[in-house]
């Protein structure tokens, strides 16, 4: 028979008065060869290890905090500037196109760049307009855009079109963009190296917000990927995806009611994002505002520490953070996760993940709970720690390998583990 872990205490909250009482979470018996690490519950006075862990984690560090040039300031190759209803497009004193097509004004001065340069030249857009959603501006190697002005992007489309759009190419930046309407995808980048994103803007009702991957040739990582700071509301699924990606620095995602993840990574190594903050992100579903999976963070057959997030925010939506499909090798500085719809946390077939390295508190919604589908093997190397649970509960069913929770402080909240 398995044995009952001895009584911890854990502080309950009641309507006048603060009591605390002695409690024993239900205990499930431990499996044959499991090793086996568990820590008590603790009150909410544990300040030393509080501080100790918080020594010991170095946080995750952010994208690059320089000062963002104003939109459309410096030196620039060429331009595209709507006057009236007319778009002209220029290099110098050359003009390469005048009419009323957004989309045509901003490739044309994209494409009257150096041919076969191999530093990058820069693109800077004056003016509003609409561009549809069937239809792209392609961003070869080497290439600056800046768009000072928004993108409507109108009607319907399909395939991986995208109004910022590039493809088997490096060395691409994005300055400046803000971003409306219905795309099927906000920026599409394929097979890509040295990318970075700097301040985007997308208010969308529909479509995806950023997507980043190599599906096009996945023997070929995109590499060296670097997004400043992105703000999506409204898109019907996900804020940011990344897809075989190896070396990825996020600064700030922030996720608005969007349909799926706020920040979904699969297949992504080597990667620091300083925080997630999402509200009502997957909202009756089973995505979350952080999501890892399809073997996010495996390197070879193995899962080192690789990915590190700062903190992750989640109002309301789907689930605050999901780890599923054998991904793991990453630590989670901080959580603070309130009224989710589905689980608060799930881990599902994870290996080594440190849940709120140095601090972190759920309140109400759905439960912490760490669980296992039969395809993969099961959890290994969980840590759940630090955490203030407060109207909710904590629940590991099966039984994973090498599981450790400690200083963990619940608060009208119960605890079902092995």
């Amino acid at each position: 028979m398995g044995r009952r872990a001895a009584p911890h205490l854990i502080r309950k909250t009641a309507t006048a008065t603060t009591a605390t009482t002695a409690t024993t979470a239900t205990q499930p018996p431990t499996p044959a060869g499991a090793r086996r690490r568990r820590a008590g519950v603790t009150v909410a006075c544990a300040t030393a290890l509080l501080t100790g862990a918080a020594l010991l984690t170095a946080p995750a560090s952010a994208a690059p905090q320089q000062a963002a040039a104003a939109c459309g300031e410096g030196s620039y190759q060429a331009e595209a500037v709507l006057n009236g209803s007319t778009w002209t497009a220029r290099r110098g004193s050359s003009v390469t196109y005048t009419g009323t097509d957004m989309r045509a004004a901003m490739q044309a001065a994209v494409n009257s760049l150096t041919a076969g340069r191999t530093s990058k030249e820069r693109v800077v857009v004056r003016g509003s307009g609409a561009i549809g959603a069937g239809s792209r501006v392609s961003l070869p190697s080497y290439t600056v855009l800046d768009v000072c002005g928004t993108i409507n992007v109108t009607g319907s489309g399909s395939g991986d079109q995208a109004p910022v759009y590039a493809r088997g190419a490096r060395d691409i930046e994005v300055q400046h963009l803000n971003l409306t309407g219905t795309p099927l995808y906000g920026i599409f980048m394929r097979n890509v190296t040295n990318v970075v994103l700097g301040q985007i803007d997308m208010r969308l009702s529909r479509g995806l917000g950023v997507r980043i991957d190599n599906r096009g040739d996945t023997s070929q990582w995109t590499r060296n990927v670097r997004i400043d700071n992105v703000y999506v509301s409204g898109a019907s699924s996900h804020a940011v995806e990344t897809y075989g990606v190896d070396g990825l620095t996020i600064g700030t995602v922030t996720a608005r009611n969007v349909g799926e993840s706020g920040l979904l990574l699969n297949q992504t190594i080597n990667a620091t994002v300083a925080k997630v903050d999402a509200d009502g992100a997957g909202a009756g579903t089973g995505y979350a505002a952080f999501r890892m999976a399809n073997r996010n963070g495996r390197i070879g057959s193995g899962y080192p520490t690789n990915v590190r997030v700062g903190e992750v925010v989640s109002r309301g939506g789907g689930r605050g953070v999901f780890c599923v499909s054998e991904s793991g090798g990453a630590t989670i500085d901080r959580v603070t996760i309130s009224n989710t719809g589905n689980n608060a946390i799930l881990i599902e077939n994870c290996y080594n993940v440190n849940l709120a390295a140095q601090s972190g508190s759920v309140t109400g919604g759905g439960e912490i709970r760490l669980a296992a589908r039969s395809e993969f093997p099961n959890n290994s190397d969980i840590t759940v720690q630090n955490l203030r649970v407060t109207n909710s509960s904590i629940r590991e069913s099966p039984c994973g390998d090498n599981t450790t929770f400690r200083n963990n402080t619940l608060v009208n909240s119960t605890q079902t583990i092995c």
